[in-house]
């Protein structure tokens, strides 16, 4: 196996600019660009731009040397030694420097600042390999002309053998690990990266995540950017999606899309799904029924609490919050609540009936949201059961869903860490 002997590590940004010099000692040229083939771990240098208005390259292996002065080539030059840029050859400064990565390490999007390189020698070749991104301030101080006023920060590299092109000749990167790390994250930072990307791009990273991971990260967003990415997607991914999500949250998305874009994604979801939604939507923005949710955990009053902790195994998963059983009879008429604490301390035989609290504390469906922002904080719930006028249970609010629609950003913020505060103490509703 022949081995390879690394001669020295230079940055992009140093050599961009200079002059090429062939074998004589006479200026071809300059730096406009280089040219990269990725291929596996280690993307080599293929050919250099040296023109500005041409799309012809000199090869790399025409390359002697550079020094601070230039790149040197090992011939004398004549169009006969070029060649032309391959489709699945990329500009390595047009298509990735600065352009954006996701660091799944830091949950963020970063920037690439600069390109570390290697001339290594294998053999009799001589290859120029890409290395590492500089996705630190002291790489971008280096692109100035600063670099000594930042010679104590450390640089920021990130591999190559983790970065991959997003398609060929594309603006931004992503990592090898993507899947894997990606499912790491918390839903949040997902959401904030997809917020920080543009049009083109969140649609892209959308596409690279699984349903659930899509459903957790758009209810992280403000509604305006779910809107969006719901309607750039493709129609049956968009109606699956919508599926997955509480149907308040998918309520609210569809009736901001335009009527003939709704319609069809109504009618590609599962019809219950679809019917769901479609009752939440017939709902006025000013009432208690259009921020509620259908997602909750509905026991019959005649149960045991032994078969009530074996029914909410079975449902638990798609309810809204488990904090709170609602107890009803067989016409879903609201008879009572209980907290999962005292469901999971009950005698298994005891009927549900029995230790539940039956004063419990509502809404109706036509009431003001401010009503129920009043109940909640005075009660200090986590959720606000919604009835109709023969009491039947319709659906629950939570918390969440009454500062965002009615709180702004900052009281918002300093309501819910109050509310924090209380999420475990499982008072009674």
């Amino acid at each position: 196996m022949t081995s390879i002997t690394v001669m020295g590590d230079f940055y992009l940004s140093q050599i961009l600019g200079k002059p090429i010099f062939d074998i004589h000692g006479k200026t071809v040229g300059y730096v406009r660009d280089l040219v990269t083939l990725w291929n596996g771990h280690s993307p080599q240098v293929t050919g250099i731009k040296f023109n500005k208005e041409s799309k012809l390259l000199i090869p790399s292996e025409r390359i002697e040397k550079w020094d601070a002065k230039g790149m040197y080539l090992n011939c004398e030059f004549s169009p006969s030694i070029t060649v032309l840029l391959q489709d699945h050859e990329i500009y390595i400064s047009k298509w990735l420097l600065d352009k954006q990565i996701i660091d799944l390490k830091g949950s963020r999007l970063v920037r690439v600042n600069d390109i570390t390189l290697s001339w290594v020698s294998r053999g009799s070749e001589k290859l120029i390999l890409l290395v590492a991104v500089d996705i630190g301030f002291r790489g971008l101080m280096r692109r100035m002309g600063l670099e000594f006023l930042v010679r104590k920060i450390e640089n920021r590299f990130l591999g190559w053998q983790y970065i991959n092109p997003l398609e060929d000749r594309n603006s931004s990167l992503y990592l090898n690990r993507e899947k894997k790390q990606l499912s790491q994250l918390h839903p949040a930072d997902i959401a904030d990266i997809l917020e920080e990307l543009d049009y083109h791009k969140r649609a892209d990273l959308m596409g690279r995540l699984s349903s659930d991971q899509a459903v957790e990260a758009l209810r992280e967003m403000e509604l305006d950017t779910q809107v969006e990415l719901i309607n750039q997607m493709d129609a049956h991914r968009a109606s699956d999606i919508l599926e997955e999500m509480p149907p308040d949250d998918a309520a609210d998305i569809l009736a901001e899309l335009p009527e003939e874009k709704s319609r069809g994604l109504l009618g590609l979801m599962e019809a219950d799904e679809a019917q769901d939604v479609k009752e939440l939507m017939e709902y006025r923005e000013d009432t208690a029924g259009s921020l509620m949710t259908t997602e909750f955990v509905e026991l019959p009053v005649s149960i045991t609490a032994d078969e009530a902790i074996l029914r909410l195994r079975e449902f638990a998963r798609t309810a809204e919050t488990i904090y709170y059983l609602f107890v009803t009879d067989e016409h879903s008429i609201l008879k009572g609540v209980l907290s999962l604490r005292e469901l999971l301390l009950a005698d298994p035989s005891t009927c549900l009936g029995d230790f539940m609290n039956a004063h419990v504390v509502s809404v109706h469906d036509y009431e003001h949201p401010a009503t129920v922002a009043e109940r909640i904080n005075k009660y200090g719930l986590l959720a606000l059961p919604v009835v109709d006028e023969r009491q039947r249970m319709l659906g629950i609010i939570t918390v969440d869903d009454v500062l965002e629609e009615l709180m702004s950003e900052r009281e918002r913020s300093s309501l819910f860490s109050l509310f924090k505060v209380r999420r475990h103490s499982e008072r009674r509703v």
